[in-house]
């Protein structure tokens, strides 16, 4: 085009700009309306604090098998101070009501420092009357916030911190670390991923220390918690045990070889078979490299941003192919011990992700349960086939009626509907 049409046209556009800006001129001032800013452009609650705050995930609410509903993450202190802060207390607030309070030994159980952990599972010491952290150090505190009634109406839609301390030995000292929203996305409700039961929920949510729930790893940079909701199932007899006979074979687990089901219709992303089942039953297999860790596998996704994880299966078992379109109640593959397994069992989460490493792990609950009883003691997945006798240590339930909407909790005996 030559300059002079161009400038023609230029200045054609122009005019129509500043036409359209002149025929607008209050949705123009609205938009550019300022903010109120206090006096000296620092509002007067703003203060150094010798603490910074985070979060590792956006908490969600689910319903509980215990009637409750459970808001659990995780919240990352790090003293920026050059002297070490002694962690007393801290209160947990919706709407300026404490909704969760923690100090002293309870406190101490549920913190650890972010680069020191204390026990298998990363527990501080129980026993201790205050956490220290270290001048430049992090704590991570695990939280698991519950509210009586069930549904949305129940749950805020954020929660404060209010952390007491002292830095160096001085004076308490009150740190507010500000407000963290929660979610308003509705656990997804899923029908059965096993057939019938009792299914034993291994290391599941909420609040005791298992590998599944403190789990925090760094993953290409960032901090992630991808197993915070899994669950690790074993079908049990009713005779409470998992194994019979010899637990050094695996076809002994009464898990082994069982059909995983599709918990809902959507396609998989992910299908992956070939690696082989563990044989150094009941020794814990080598750690695999971290492509290997959740072995033969499906992935769904059930929904835009919704994956759900079925991991371990039997070597050739896996049923379905990446891109497939499934049912509700198809099956997926059947249960084995492949990837970084301790025994025969399905591997069952949900995910942010198609990916299990990095993904952030979210709640879920099931559409119909009943919950036959509960594991009295906690038995690390890893010497589950080491105990003496196969029998599980279990109280039975005082209420097996059907339960709807809930997710089961950590060591819950469960039969699907």
């Amino acid at each position: 085009m030559p300059a002079r049409r161009i400038g023609v046209v230029a200045g054609a556009l122009l005019l129509l700009v500043v036409a359209g800006c002149a025929s607008a001129p209050a949705e123009t001032a609205q938009q550019l309306r300022p903010p109120a800013v206090p006096a000296g452009g620092i509002a007067p609650a703003t203060k150094f604090t010798p603490l910074s705050a985070t979060t590792v995930t956006t908490p969600a609410p689910v319903l509980g098998t215990d009637g409750k509903t459970h808001v659990t993450y995780e919240l990352l202190l790090t003293d920026v101070t050059p002297a070490p802060f002694t962690l007393r207390k801290i209160d947990v607030l919706a709407d300026q009501e404490v909704v969760l309070s923690l100090s002293g030994p309870e406190l101490a159980a549920q913190s650890n420092l972010l680069a020191a952990q204390t026990g298998d599972e990363g527990v501080g010491d129980p026993t201790a009357s205050a956490a220290s952290i270290p001048a430049g150090g992090t704590a991570v505190v695990w939280l698991d916030v519950l509210f009586d009634r069930a549904g949305s109406t129940s749950v805020p839609t954020a929660l404060t911190h209010r952390v007491s301390g002292s830095i160096g030995g001085g004076p308490a000292t009150e740190v507010d670390t500000g407000s963290v929203p929660v979610s308003a996305a509705v656990a997804p409700v899923l029908g059965p991923p096993l057939q019938g039961g009792p299914w034993y929920a291994s290391d599941g949510c909420c609040v005791d220390d298992t590998h599944h729930r403190r789990g925090l790893a760094p993953i290409n940079g960032r901090l992630l918690v991808p197993q915070r909701y899994a669950i690790d199932w074993y079908l049990l007899d009713d005779q409470h045990r998992a194994w019979v006979d010899d637990p050094s074979k695996i076809t002994n687990f009464l898990a082994f070889d069982r059909p995983a089901l599709a918990v809902a219709d959507g396609v998989v992303v992910d299908a992956t078979d070939g690696f082989s089942d563990t044989t150094s039953l009941p020794q814990p297999p080598p750690i695999p490299p971290i492509v290997e860790t959740v072995g033969n596998h499906v992935t769904l996704m059930i929904a835009p941003g919704v994956y759900v994880m079925y991991a371990h299966f039997k070597k050739d078992s896996v049923a379905v192919k990446t891109g497939q379109q499934v049912k509700k109640g198809d099956v997926l593959g059947h249960i084995g011990s492949s990837g970084n397994s301790t025994a025969p069992h399905l591997h069952f989460q949900v995910n942010t992700e198609p990916t299990f490493f990095p993904t952030d792990s979210t709640p879920f609950a099931f559409e119909c349960l009943r919950v036959d009883g509960q594991v009295t003691e906690r038995i690390w997945d890893d010497v589950l086939a080491e105990q003496p006798t196969p029998e599980l240590p279990y109280t039975a339930s005082t209420d097996t009626s059907e339960r709807r909407g809930q997710m089961p909790l950590d060591r819950n005996v469960v039969t699907f509907c």
